[in-house]
């Protein structure tokens, strides 16, 4: 097994900052250019809502990321892979910006395109790797952190750095997109991502201790195996399973087409969205996650749970409306359409309330975790709750070329409902108790 060794004392703690945010910067910035800038490019050229709605496919890579997990583990050390993915990432990002450079610029250009087919192959390896960047970056920092008192206190800093990463790309790359070319917004993205790999080859401490004995993939499946059946003999598992997989399953098939239908039916522009999407939004769900881990921190998860989904929840009918009368300007001049502040002060709180859920949902999904397996049992959890995104959210362009808009923000409202029936039986789980202080 591989064993963790402490930081050498002459590493300060000014250092192990600076590692760690850029490590979770390096692990967000990727996620975004393949989630959030390839679809805004997709919409800005023309296609067609289905194919944007095709690439939350790419969400299997993180979703199914435990799977291959035990390899990271099994074969050279977490510095190595980190190094040697962030360097894969690079060239593979060099490589989609000179497809765009010659890239479509319609939709009627993109209609079997070579170029672009091309493009979104490179994007479905990106994909797997940004995921196994992720595995490298997060067995890294176990690693070279190994106090679990002193990585909780470094939870803020990570999550931070990620934010950051989004409000990069959301703000800065969006807006240089829009003003000289798509090519250009993820050229800087691959330099960025370049000059961090530089970086983390010169700085990143070597943390892990040689093997004395090396674990066989055989033995690694084992134990994860033996982990997965843990998960499953916990108490009214068969609930737990199903709040996992429906808890956000509303807001991620709302959040699905976003950007498509900020960008193409409401007509904002991308500098306008450039500041909607990076700094307001990226303020509101900050703000929304904040406040959500106080009160659950002060009041318990057991009674704040609710506030916080029916916040989720609820929310939705505010796209709802925002679709409806956005629908309805164009067919009736007289009807006033929404403006830029108010489509900001939607966006806002939409983002704000997913806030408050993902922070429930973090802290049931941890509840969920045996102390022995916590790692393997929090990976399971997360990428059940994902799978919805990956799934339902595929589905969401079709949807919107078959009934629009308006049904579909209805139709997600609809599918955030089960969660809500399940919730109250779930709540009588002995793990999902808080603990008595």
């Amino acid at each position: 097994m591989s064993a963790a060794v402490s930081a050498p004392p002459a590493r300060s703690a000014a250092v192990t900052r600076t590692w760690v945010s850029t490590t979770y910067f390096a692990q967000g910035l990727p996620f975004m250019l393949i989630n959030f800038l390839f679809a805004a490019y997709l919409t800005d050229i023309g296609v067609k809502e289905a194919w944007i709605g095709y690439l939350n496919y790419f969400g299997f890579a993180w979703s199914l990321k435990f799977l291959w997990a035990p390899a990271v583990d099994c074969w050279g050390t977490k510095r190595r892979w980190l190094l040697i993915v962030e360097g894969l990432l690079v060239v593979g990002f060099g490589l989609l910006t000179l497809l765009l450079v010659n890239g479509p610029r319609t939709a009627a250009a993109a209609n079997g395109n070579v170029v672009l087919q091309v493009a979104i192959g490179t994007l479905a390896v990106l994909a797997v790797l940004a995921a196994t960047h992720d595995i490298a970056i997060d067995g890294y920092y176990m690693e070279a952190i190994a106090d679990p008192t002193e990585q909780a206190a470094y939870t803020g800093l990570r999550s931070l750095a990620f934010q950051v990463a989004k409000l990069f790309v959301r703000s800065a790359l969006l807006a240089l997109a829009g003003w000289i070319g798509w090519h250009w917004g993820f050229g800087l993205g691959a330099a960025a991502l370049a000059l961090l790999w530089l970086f983390h080859t010169a700085v990143l401490p070597r943390v892990e201790a040689a093997r004395s004995h090396r674990t066989s993939m055989t033995e690694a499946l084992g134990g994860f195996g033996r982990a997965f059946k843990t998960y499953l003999k916990q108490p009214g598992v068969a609930l737990v399973l199903a709040l996992l997989a429906t808890y956000k399953l509303g807001d991620q098939l709302m959040f699905a087409l976003n950007t498509t239908f900020l960008m193409r039916e409401v007509g904002v522009s991308k500098p306008d969205l450039a500041w909607i999407g990076g700094i307001v939004g990226s303020a509101a769900l900050t703000g929304g996650s904040l406040l959500s881990a106080w009160a659950i921190q002060k009041y318990g998860w057991r009674r704040t749970v609710w506030p916080l989904t029916l916040g989720m929840n609820l929310n939705i009918w505010l796209y709802v409306w925002l679709a409806w009368s956005v629908a309805q300007a164009k067919l009736d001049p007289g009807h006033p359409a929404p403006g830029l502040l108010v489509v900001t002060a939607v966006y806002a709180f939409e983002q704000f309330a997913g806030g408050l859920g993902a922070s429930a949902l973090i802290v049931f999904a941890l509840r969920t975790c045996n102390p022995q397996f916590k790692a393997a049992h929090y990976a399971i959890a997360t990428a059940l709750a994902s799978v919805g995104s990956a799934t339902l959210g595929a589905k969401a362009g079709e949807i919107v070329e078959h009934v629009g808009y308006t049904r579909l923000f209805l139709l997600s409202f609809a599918v955030a409902v089960p969660s809500m029936l399940i919730l109250p039986f779930a709540l009588r789980l002995p793990q999902l108790q808080d603990p008595v202080k």
